[in-house]
Protein backbone atom coordinates (compact mmCIF):
# COMPACT_ATOMS: atom_id res chain seq x y z
CA UNK A 1 0.00 0.00 0.00
CA UNK A 2 1.07 3.97 -0.97
CA UNK A 3 1.08 6.32 1.50
CA UNK A 4 0.77 9.75 -0.52
CA UNK A 5 -0.10 13.07 -0.11
CA UNK A 6 -2.47 13.48 -3.52
CA UNK A 7 -4.78 10.62 -4.18
CA UNK A 8 -6.53 12.04 -6.96
CA UNK A 9 -3.66 10.57 -9.46
CA UNK A 10 -4.04 7.17 -7.90
CA UNK A 11 -7.40 7.33 -8.28
CA UNK A 12 -7.26 7.63 -11.77
CA UNK A 13 -5.27 4.62 -12.67
CA UNK A 14 -7.93 1.99 -13.06
CA UNK A 15 -11.67 2.55 -13.34
CA UNK A 16 -12.69 0.80 -10.42
CA UNK A 17 -10.78 2.67 -7.99
CA UNK A 18 -12.42 4.16 -4.94
CA UNK A 19 -11.65 6.58 -2.36
CA UNK A 20 -13.17 6.05 1.14
CA UNK A 21 -12.46 7.32 4.74
CA UNK A 22 -12.40 5.45 7.25
CA UNK A 23 -11.54 6.53 10.59
CA UNK A 24 -10.20 9.82 9.61
CA UNK A 25 -8.07 8.53 6.89
CA UNK A 26 -8.37 8.22 3.19
CA UNK A 27 -8.09 5.08 1.01
CA UNK A 28 -8.06 4.08 -2.65
CA UNK A 29 -9.18 0.47 -3.05
CA UNK A 30 -10.07 -1.39 -5.93
CA UNK A 31 -12.14 -4.58 -5.79
CA UNK A 32 -11.24 -6.37 -8.67
CA UNK A 33 -7.15 -5.12 -9.06
CA UNK A 34 -6.19 -5.56 -5.70
CA UNK A 35 -2.33 -4.05 -6.22
CA UNK A 36 -4.12 -0.32 -6.73
CA UNK A 37 -3.88 0.83 -3.15
CA UNK A 38 -3.02 3.81 -1.24
CA UNK A 39 -3.52 5.52 2.17
CA UNK A 40 -3.29 9.74 3.07
CA UNK A 41 -3.01 10.33 6.57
Amino acid sequence: MKVRNSLKSLKGRHRDCRVIRRRGRTYVINKTNRRFKARQG
